[in-house]
């Protein structure tokens, strides 16, 4: 018969025994960060804060917090559109040619056509809407992949915005549409009404994702699209809803953007695509889709603008601003692929 030796009783096989090995501070770290998938760019805004509060006297003035504020405004609403998206293994490259579009609609409506501002809004609005559902209609019943759909709408709806505006800029003097720049006060913080429009904006779509069926739906296409629909889940459906919704998103920016530039300007936001993009990479929201919170994106746009407005007061060359943003959305990539390698 045999005998057991040792004082006490062997793994049953090699699984056990690796399960039962104590993790590691790294393996620890990563689970956290898994767990928590907008800790880590917090972390990275902190220190960030803290560093360019050394560099410059000025960047903790309430001036300046309220600049840094109103330039991640519009991002911030194109970034929640473009992390519904992301979550579910997706891509937008044309949202920020939605949103000039809808902001372009919205100011000629008002000035040349003498549209009232909350009916050009919601025309606004629904142009955002429309355009989004095109590219989920391409994507879920034309099977078309996101990324080439929305490569390809980017030239046609920045060509429609052209045409429509024939060249020309439409500003308002008056109207609803320019609310979203009105100055609110909160204490000595002199803030726009649009960057209190894009906070809530976060916090509907926050709840919504965290204790709603369809968040969790979103989440579970973009994890593992098969599972989901084995599930039962109209995968189809939740990906054509998830690009409704980033229209809405889409609304809210083009409003606030209407208000900044007082109007309509077919060629601003020549950079909303990828800025939007990159806010949602550097706030923890994988590109393989399934993992990352909404907040993130707002954390990951803050991020940016940090960096630019830090180095600026700084005194340095404006090329390191674009260099500081490259590396942050490749370690962004890199911190990224590291958490997904976790083992449950």
């Amino acid at each position: 018969m045999a005998t057991q030796t040792g004082t006490g009783p062997a793994p049953a096989n090699a699984v056990d025994e690796f399960l039962s090995r104590p993790l590691t501070i790294g393996q620890r770290l990563q689970h956290v960060l898994h767990k928590q998938p907008a800790l880590s760019p917090a972390i990275v805004l902190v220190l960030s804060c803290l560093i360019f509060s050394l560099l410059s006297s000025r960047f903790y003035t309430l001036t300046n917090i309220s600049f840094i504020l109103q330039q991640v405004a519009v991002v911030g609403c194109l970034a929640v559109g473009q992390t519904l998206i992301i979550l579910t293994a997706g891509i937008d490259l044309s949202i920020g040619a939605v949103a000039v579009l809808s902001a372009v609609v919205m100011s000629k409506l008002a000035l040349d056509n003498g549209v009232p501002g909350l009916l050009a809004l919601l025309i606004g609005i629904a142009i955002a809407i429309a355009a989004e559902t095109l590219n989920g209609l391409l994507v879920t019943k034309v099977k078309l992949p996101p990324f080439i759909v929305t490569l390809g709408t980017l030239s046609i709806f920045t060509a429609i915005t052209l045409i429509y505006a024939k060249g020309q800029t439409f500003n308002l003097t008056s109207s609803f549409l320019l609310w979203t720049a009105d100055t609110v006060s909160i204490g000595k913080l002199q803030i726009t009404a649009g960057v209190i429009l894009m906070l809530a904006l976060y916090a509907v779509f926050a709840f919504v994702l965290r204790y709603t069926a369809w968040g969790r739906h979103v989440y579970a296409v973009g994890d593992d699209v098969e599972a989901a629909r084995l599930a039962g889940i109209q995968v189809n459906r939740v990906l054509l809803s998830v690009y409704m919704a980033a229209g809405i998103a889409i609304a809210v920016g083009a409003w606030i953007l209407v208000g900044r530039v007082s109007g309509g300007d077919p060629n601003s936001g020549i950079n909303l695509n990828l800025q939007s993009i990159t806010a949602v990479v550097i706030g923890g929201t994988s590109l393989f889709g399934g993992r990352g919170v909404v907040i993130g994106s707002l954390i990951g746009a803050l991020i940016v603008q940090v960096f630019v407005n830090g180095l600026a007061l700084a005194g340095y060359d404006p090329n390191y601003q674009v260099m500081a943003v490259g590396i942050l959305v490749i370690a962004a990539v890199a911190v990224d692929q590291w958490i997904r390698s976790v083992k449950a």
